[in-house]
């Protein structure tokens, strides 16, 4: 695939609806009003959340950029971490927890005054581990920024 011309969201269609109560359950991710977790303090939106597949948008915002005016690999590596924890979630109760056992992060371009559109997608969920991988791409740019490759541990609700 061209590091140039991905177009935001292109993955979606390759995942079929999630129910509504699911997408329900997800709609509010990021929205927290009784305290600010990390994903609302970098800016994370939902845009779409599917069976084994989510959508978010990281608006640009000055304070996330570090000095030398590109978008901080840190807010980076966080979308790619975060966008997959509703499509990890897509098939487990709200009472489940799941936990990022391994990131991998490959920076390809940087991000610089635009919006970041992040998609996560399952690639194979095992009985506990679940393994990932996501994309970052400019909203404006359409250019891959970074991939990730990531595993995540699933827990049971405790009885």
């Amino acid at each position: 695939m061209s590091h140039r011309g991905v177009v935001p969201g292109h993955r979606a269609e390759q995942f079929p609806p999630a129910p509504p109560e699911i997408v329900e359950r997800w709609s509010t991710f990021g929205k927290w009003a009784d305290r600010m977790y990390f994903p609302k303090l970098v800016g994370l939106q939902m845009e779409e959340v599917r069976t084994d597949y989510c959508r978010m948008r990281m608006p640009f915002r000055p304070d996330i950029e570090q000095p030398a005016g590109v978008v901080h690999g840190g807010a980076i590596a966080t979308i790619l971490d975060t966008v997959v924890v509703p499509a990890v979630g897509s098939a487990y109760t709200a009472e489940h927890r799941y936990s990022t056992v391994d990131l991998h992060v490959q920076y390809i371009a940087a991000l610089v005054q635009e919006d970041g559109i992040a998609e996560g997608w399952i690639v194979k969920r095992g009985r506990s581990t679940v393994f990932c991988e996501a994309e970052l791409v400019g909203a404006d740019s359409h250019k891959l920024i970074a991939r990730g490759l990531l595993t995540y541990n699933v827990s049971a609700p405790r009885a």
